[in-house]
């Protein structure tokens, strides 16, 4: 009987054969097989004697030819792949959203346009044609910004969402990939081969990496652990479900559902790159726009705020609402400080200025209010946390630097009758300081060796001025610094002298741009910045003057003159150069990723192929293989049809 066990098996072991060969075929297209190989080992051995006799064939198993490593690498790359294109394909959307290279040149366009409309309107002042262009490329720059914040806002909610769609896909495929393992198991334990279920867990796999980079580990009967940003997804046939959101520092992130640990430092697969977009990419674009907006805002803001327009100076104004009317509570932050505030009779031609101290950390609008209130000719209140000023009937007011038309404090002992001092001009230094004007020598105005030395609040001497012989009562000398002095006639003594406060800021506190008291700009940053309603619907306030007879172009000069001055908070950048890198980072990024996906993805081509190589079918292959085998199944056909025929012949002969 050993004979026909012989031919049993070799005709067995062609018809597994034609089994696995079929297989193979038919899943040649397949996404995810792996080509499979029976594994034959020769039969039992009978010795008979001294000799000893095959058993014909033994079919052992049935192998996928699959490389782990291979295999591993693949996921790697197929989650790096996944994670450079979210990236690219939102960085690239950003960049178009931009618009730096459309007809109308986005932002940056818009930005430059401003500032040379406040350039065009230093030549003409007082022109309502040249005020209202100011105003309207204004209004143009603050729409853009405004336009390119809530494509941002809107971006991150659309990656939010993203996110919380592709981890439901996520958790869909690891309770797919558990009870695939389920059913690998139950087969393998009684002995049979999952080879095919094996291979659509893997394809699910090696959807996951896709998603989300995995590391997995092997286990007993076909199991597949596997972990997701070291949280173990699945042990075996049990799986966890995660969810996506914001941990306590509003980190975007990943966690165990129903847990608020999230992990935020995640890389790979789409999610991976969603994360980052949302973590680093989107937010530091999002916050260098609103530091672009914040600081044009404070800087015109704050020159602004000193000067007057054609239209003149101020009866009534009001600031924006607060929400609060504590000082400590003002974003951005207010400091230490003074307020200068000019008040003009209008009646007698009379100007004063008065500071009001300011105290960020426990003033509050209501007690500025009161301050301002005891200033002759005005009168301040606080309504839903705004801060109102109202000008007497007869008074008007502003916060122009220029210097006053008399010495602020003068010493004439000695001198009978001392000559008048005009001042005049506009302070062109960076800081707030008093000159004290000293007389050297005893004469009347015009004669003798008179002469005033100029000294600048810290001691240096400026100037040295002749008032003697050879100098005109009347005639205007300039003390530099842009300050200017004419005396009358009168008589002087040596060590005489008068003094000059000069502003180059009327608000060394910062609450009146922060409260919104003469600005230009309104809003905080790139999500509500707008023209103030005053200056839009009065283009004359536009603040275009500092000198005391509000016909200069002094500030509208140097408003317009930002665009080219470095700003801290911009890196010691100027507007234009920082929106520029703002712009070339995008640009710059999106690069480095599409070079770094072409990069994986040429790397993904050579693993697959080398994939296929090992575990793909070929047709061909194939066809010999399924020759081999019917040659086989028809040799043991004819064979077992010989010993039955030399069977028959020896009972025949018995």
């Amino acid at each position: 009987m050993d004979s026909y066990d012989i031919g049993i098996s070799g005709l067995y072991a062609s018809q597994k054969a034609f089994e696995i060969i079929g297989n193979n075929i038919a899943n040649a297209a397949t996404e995810g097989f792996h080509r499979q190989r029976l594994n034959l080992n020769p039969g039992y051995s009978s010795q008979v004697g001294s000799i000893i006799l095959g058993g014909g064939v033994d079919v052992a198993q049935v192998t996928r030819l699959i490389d782990n490593i291979l295999e591993s690498e693949i996921y790697r790359q197929k989650s790096s792949l996944g994670h450079v294109y979210q990236e690219s394909a939102t960085l690239s959307t950003i960049e178009n959203s931009f618009g730096e290279l459309t007809a109308n040149g986005g932002l940056n366009t818009a930005i430059d346009n401003f500032f040379n409309a406040l350039r065009d309107l230093s030549a003409h002042p007082s022109d309502i044609t040249w005020q209202s262009q100011a105003v309207s490329a204004a209004e143009t720059m603050a729409n853009q910004f405004r336009t390119l914040e809530e494509f941002l806002t809107k971006l991150d909610s659309q990656v939010m969402y993203e996110a919380e769609t592709i981890i439901d896909e996520v958790n869909a495929l690891i309770e797919t990939i558990a009870e695939l393992n389920q059913k690998i198991e139950r087969l393998e334990i009684g002995g049979a081969q999952a080879n095919n279920i094996r291979d659509q867990r893997d394809q699910c796999i090696s959807q996951l990496s896709e998603l989300i980079s995995v590391q997995t580990q092997n286990g007993e009967y076909g199991i597949v652990n596997i972990s997701v940003a070291g949280i173990p997804v699945l042990t075996g046939t049990s799986a966890i479900e995660l969810d996506v959101g914001l941990d306590s520092n509003l980190g975007f992130g990943i966690s165990v559902a129903g847990d608020l640990n999230y992990y935020i430092d995640i890389e790979g697969g789409s999610l991976g790159g969603l994360l980052s977009l949302k973590n680093n990419i989107i937010s530091g674009i999002y916050t260098d726009l609103n530091n672009l907006a914040s600081a044009i805002i404070k800087q015109v803001n704050e020159y602004h705020v000193q000067g007057v327009g054609s239209a003149g100076s101020f009866t009534n104004m009001a600031g924006w609402s607060m929400g609060s009317e504590d000082l400590a509570d003002i974003e951005p932050p207010v400091s230490d400080g003074n307020i200068y505030i000019r008040v003009t009779n209008k009646n007698t031609g009379e100007v004063t200025r008065t500071a009001v101290a300011v105290l960020a950390a426990s003033d509050t609008l209501s007690s500025i209010a009161a301050d301002i209130t005891l200033i002759t000719g005005l009168t301040a209140s606080v309504s839903d946390s705004k801060l109102h000023i109202q000008a007497d009937t007869g008074y008007e007011f502003d916060f122009l630097p220029s210097v006053l038309s008399i010495p602020t404090d003068s010493d004439y002992t000695g001198a009978t009758s001392p000559p008048t001092v005009t001042v005049s001009g506009i302070y062109t230094g960076t800081e707030n300081q008093t000159f004290t004007f000293a007389i050297s020598g005893t004469d009347s105005v015009g004669n003798g060796t008179l002469q005033i030395t100029v000294a600048d609040g810290f001691g240096n001497i400026v100037k040295t001025l002749n008032i003697g012989s050879g100098y005109a009562p009347g005639n205007i000398l300039d003390a530099g610094n842009g300050i200017k002095i004419a005396l009358g006639v009168g008589d002087l003594v040596d060590g005489n002298t008068f003094e000059v406060d000069a502003f180059a800021q009327t608000d060394t506190s910062g609450v009146l741009a922060a409260v919104g008291i003469n600005t230009f700009f309104s809003g905080k940053d790139a999500s509500n910045i707008s023209v103030n309603p005053d200056i839009s619907s009065s283009p004359a306030r536009i603040a275009t003057s500092l000198g005391s007879d509000k016909t200069d172009n002094v500030n509208i000069l140097r408003l317009s003159e930002l665009n080219e001055q470095a700003v801290t908070d911009l890196n010691s950048m100027t507007p234009g150069e920082f929106y520029r890198r703002l712009v070339t980072d995008i640009g710059r990024e999106l690069s480095v990723k599409e070079i770094r996906r072409e990069n994986i993805e040429a790397t993904l081509q050579n693993l697959q192929n080398q994939q296929s190589e090992v575990s793909g079918v070929n047709i061909n292959d194939e066809a010999a293989q399924m020759l081999v085998f019917e040659q086989m199944f028809q040799a043991m056909a004819k064979y077992m049809n010989t010993i039955q025929k030399s069977l028959a012949t020896v009972m025949e002969l018995i």
